[in-house]
């Protein structure tokens, strides 16, 4: 652990010639920590309210409801910038939206979590790692914070700039550490790995059927949810809420199975607000009505699995596989599914390779992995096979 003398208070940048300022004094950086702040759990579109910056001297917080796009250009091109290195915890939202936002793509990435894990810690959380590390307690007073309202308390503000201020001094510690442990090229593989993290486009038509439990309905209840999740998603827009504000999936679920025909047969739906009871009944009823008519030949079905040609030993595979991870694993001191996710094994299991060179044309497994695993694998896979 390493002592740390903390920035003073951040600089709040909310206009475009501070943020124009900021960013030039800026320009020269080869390392920078990066944080930003959502509001997934209160708004229907997540989108980027709060911007945390950090250099070894000083810590600013852009206000990206007050600064436009343009004007931030500057640090997209930094971001991208290969000489940079660009320190997250927890990169993946954050690389999302940014690219959402702004269209940035990440390059030269180091992520503390990612770092964490595979030094076989049990607790990657930032506020578990800056103790571990540094000695820093956080405050998790805000962490359910609505970071779309304004103007934001000064203690507010503070808070956020703690998710980047101390980021530097912890990459350091924990790249020593990998090195240390011969583990940094692993995550130098993973970090490059996370280069062009986005949002798909997905098809919003089929969300219904992305919804937990939907599996569980029968076709008449699931065309009767096809016309309820976009109902609700609709009114979530209108309003600017986070959809489990105006109505849960549960509740959705429930009023598929229950398919309510009246107000009184609605309020029987166990976490419907009285809100949406008194004033959005007849558009749920609606709802209803319209799944309940859905031809038969018209009933919406899950797509068909992709289908693998059947091999009778497949399960044995898997299994002698996750021996050999297990016990890896244990040696090293790793979580298992860091070392490797069940759905890589039964990619594995599929290709059953024949040799380590073969394995490596897995291509759900990192290179590192083969370098770990590649041998015993193969090996167990032949026993297996014979």
């Amino acid at each position: 652990m390493t002592e740390h003398a903390p920035h003073p208070h951040p600089d709040i940048v909310d206009n475009a010639a501070a943020a124009t300022r900021q960013l030039r004094a800026i320009a020269g950086t080869r390392e920078i920590a990066v944080d930003t702040e959502g509001a997934s759990f209160h708004r229907f579109l997540d989108r980027i309210y709060l911007l945390q910056l950090s250099t070894r001297q000083h810590t600013s917080i852009i206000d990206p409801l007050s600064v436009s796009a343009e004007t931030l250009a500057p640090l997209g091109a930094l971001l991208a910038d290969a000489d940079v290195e660009t320190v997250f915890h927890d990169a993946d939202y954050d690389l999302r939206l940014l690219h959402q936002d702004y269209g940035w793509t990440v390059r030269r990435i180091f992520d503390t979590r990612v770092a964490a894990q595979l030094l076989g810690l049990k607790a990657f959380g930032l506020a578990a790692l800056l103790d571990r590390y540094i000695g820093v307690k956080l405050d998790k007073k805000h962490q359910r914070a609505d970071w779309s309202m304004r103007p934001l308390p000064r203690d507010m503000l503070d808070y956020a700039a703690q998710d980047t201020m101390y980021l530097l001094d912890l990459r350091d510690l924990m790249r020593e550490e990998l090195r240390a442990r011969e583990r940094l090229a692993w995550a130098e593989e993973e970090f490059t790995r996370l280069e062009g993290t986005k949002w798909e486009d997905e098809d919003a038509s089929a969300g219904f059927l992305r919804i937990k439990g939907a599996r569980d309905l029968s076709r008449r209840e699931l065309a009767v949810l096809r016309e309820l999740v976009p109902w609700r998603d609709e009114v979530a827009r209108e309003m600017d809420r986070a959809t489990f504000r105006v109505i849960g999936n549960e509740q959705l679920l429930d009023i598929a199975r229950i398919q309510p025909r009246s107000r009184e047969d609605l309020s029987r739906v166990r976490g419907v607000s009285r809100g949406i009871l008194d004033k959005r009944f007849k558009e749920i009823t609606d709802a209803v009505d319209r799944g309940l008519a859905v031809p038969e030949a018209d009933l919406p079905k899950f797509p068909r699995p992709q289908r693998w040609d059947r091999d009778p030993h497949f399960d044995t595979k898997v299994a002698a596989l996750k021996t050999v991870r297990d016990d890896v694993a244990a040696k090293l001191d790793l979580d298992p599914g860091v070392l490797g996710s069940r759905e890589r094994l039964e990619a594995v299991a599929r290709r059953n390779p024949k040799s380590v060179d073969e394995l490596r044309e897995v291509t759900e497994l990192r290179r590192w992995q083969v370098e770990v695993l590649g041998e015993r694998f193969v090996k167990a896979l032949r026993g297996k096979s014979a």
